[in-house]
């Protein structure tokens, strides 16, 4: 396959792996991730208190925010590219462009607005500021290598990215715990910041070992323009499955107190270890999906039994093991949320079925449902936890459960009917 002029690309369909090897290694790439992430978490709450704590962890949700914004579709729009047979170098030059673009414009934005809405929270220190300003890039930069990396049948590399970042992130925050008792928030910030830009190193030196790929960034209209068309309904409809969990420790962190934040962020954390298992599944099985149409069906239904079988083992590993995990934390954190925990890990089996359901949907080019059906349910989620946000984090996420479940019998009824559509049509 042909690239650009001074960038060495190889075959992609020479590196490929099978599609349970990419997808089971992406699982293991985000489990480090989020297993590192805890420990991180585990070690700031006995660097500070609960209250910078909780600052920080709004933050770090305000940074996955801008993240899922600026990112405009931009991973998605490389595996449709990949998958019909264009040259990654072109692909992934705009892609790297257009999100580095709009990370920094984003983040800065973000900044800003939070300076004039909620300065009581807010931070005017100049390491908290870069330190954002630098995860909110590398972090989009990270979404895009992902999923090039998928497009490509390697997702099991993210493995060795995620286990580096962690693991340096996590040493820089040993190091300020055992200095002194009392960090800031934008101490602890560029603690979580460094491991972000370790692991946006090794994706790219990972892309650079297995198809020869130099980034040149380049913002030309005729590369930019298809990728955007292609990618942003796309990102629209992650959004709609990504922002409830992001949006709400920063609602509850300004508008309740840092410290409901601090306490359901744990274990809205713990249990999105689970939630990854349908969520990475669903990437690969968009991207075989866009590969290979024919087998939409038997992906699909191969992909929800895989993303059940590891989901559901995580997620009754932290239902039984609840209070021992968040007591690593500090008892009052285990005291707190541990029936949250509880009831955010039952959820595993009603997310994977809109995972599912909105993978089918990328797949077919199809996203105004989706889009429609996922606000609704983000909304509904976001309100209903606040509703009950002052009786504590157990009550929110059963009313998180009781709504996502809802959701889940519907979009369940409308999976099957379409797979049927499917199936007969291919007769």
């Amino acid at each position: 396959m042909s690239a650009e002029v001074g960038t060495a690309v190889t075959d992609p369909s020479a590196v490929r792996h099978s599609a349970l090897r990419s997808s089971l290694g992406l699982i293991v790439g985000k489990g480090a991730q989020i297993g590192w992430g805890f420990a991180f978490w585990v070690v700031a709450a006995r660097a500070t208190s609960d209250r910078e704590v909780g600052l920080t962890m709004a933050a770090v949700a305000a940074v996955m925010i801008c993240t899922q914004l600026a990112v405009l579709g931009a991973g998605s729009a490389v595996i449709v590219a990949v998958g019909r047979g264009e040259p990654p170098a072109r692909v992934l030059d705009a892609a790297f462009a257009i999100v580095g673009v709009a990370g920094t414009v984003l983040a800065v934005g973000y900044l800003v607005l939070q300076s004039a809405v909620a300065p009581e929270t807010a931070s005017a220190s100049v390491l908290f500021w870069l330190t954002f300003l630098a995860a909110a890039v590398t972090g989009t930069l990270v979404i895009v290598l992902d999923q090039a990396l998928v497009a490509l049948g390697r997702g099991a590399s993210a493995s060795l990215r995620y286990a580096l970042g962690g693991g340096v992130s996590l040493g820089a925050a040993a190091l300020v715990a055992w200095q002194a008792h009392g960090a800031s928030a934008d101490v602890v910030m560029a603690c979580w910041t460094l491991g972000n830009t370790v692991a946006c190193v090794v994706g790219v030196v990972q892309l650079r070992k297995l198809i020869g790929y130099r980034p040149r960034p380049s913002l030309r209209s005729a590369r930019g323009r298809p990728l955007l068309a292609v990618g942003i309904p796309y990102q629209l409809l992650t959004l709609t499955e990504r922002a409830p969990g992001l949006v709400l420790p920063l609602l509850l962190a300004h508008t309740v107190a840092p410290e409901t934040a601090a306490y359901w962020y744990p274990a809205w954390m713990m249990a999105w270890a689970a939630y990854s298992a349908p969520m990475l599944m669903g990437i690969v099985q968009f991207s075989e999906g866009v590969r290979d149409p024919h087998r939409l069906v038997s992906t699909t239904w191969a992909s929800l039994r895989w993303s059940l079988a590891v989901g559901g083992l995580a997620a009754v590993v932290l239902v039984l093991l609840a209070h021992p995990l968040l007591s690593l934390l500090g008892e009052r954190y285990a005291d707190a949320s541990a029936d949250a925990l509880r009831w955010l890990a039952a959820g595993l089996v009603p997310y994977a079925v809109l995972q599912a359901y909105n993978a089918v949907c990328r797949a077919l080019g199809r996203y105004t449902e989706p889009i429609v059906v996922g606000v609704t349910i983000g909304v509904a989620l976001c309100v209903s936890a606040l509703l009950v946000a002052e009786t504590g984090p157990g009550a929110m996420a059963l009313a998180w459960l009781v709504v996502l479940s809802i959701g889940a019998v519907a979009v369940g009824l409308r999976l099957v009917a379409v797979l049927r559509r499917i199936t007969k049509e291919s007769r």
